[in-house]
């Protein structure tokens, strides 16, 4: 059975993460990041010295990607990577002071991008909206 595009729920869930993740690449673009850069920087500054695969995990990436991901953040300087003091195979994974630098910048962008879309709804509607979005992880993680 063939469904109109209109009637498609997922293609108005893309095109509203196909915005915020637009919205978000011009915010973080003047740090020097991407955003997936910018996510990777979002969890290690809240969690300084997790491992790339718990990054993976929390930026909802392959690990593979992480790994390029961590790459290209510590060629630019702005990450440092060293071993674990009691699991040798595991590096910590810490911003540096540049990245912290690049990361503050970049989040103040984007907290703004992220207040813009509030502003959109009431605090009834925002509540309303996250339920919504909650059942649909709920049905499509079923």
């Amino acid at each position: 059975m063939r469904m109109p595009i209109e009637q498609r729920l997922g293609a108005d869930l893309k095109a509203a993460v196909d915005a915020l993740t637009s919205a978000k690449q011009v915010a973080v673009k003047p740090s020097g990041l991407t955003v997936p850069q910018y996510s990777t920087l979002l969890f290690l500054n809240d969690n300084p010295g997790i491992s790339a695969a718990a990054l993976a995990r929390l930026c909802a990436v392959t690990p593979q990607t992480m790994t390029t991901i961590l790459q290209n953040l510590e060629s630019a300087g702005l990450i440092v990577r060293t071993p674990h003091p009691w699991h040798r195979n595991m590096l910590e994974t810490r911003l540096t002071d540049a990245g912290q630098a690049a990361f503050d910048e970049a989040d103040a962008r984007a907290v703004a991008v992220e207040q813009a879309l509030a502003a959109e709804f009431s605090q009834d509607e925002a509540k309303t909206l996250r339920s919504l979005l909650a059942r649909a992880v709920k049905a499509l993680s079923a």
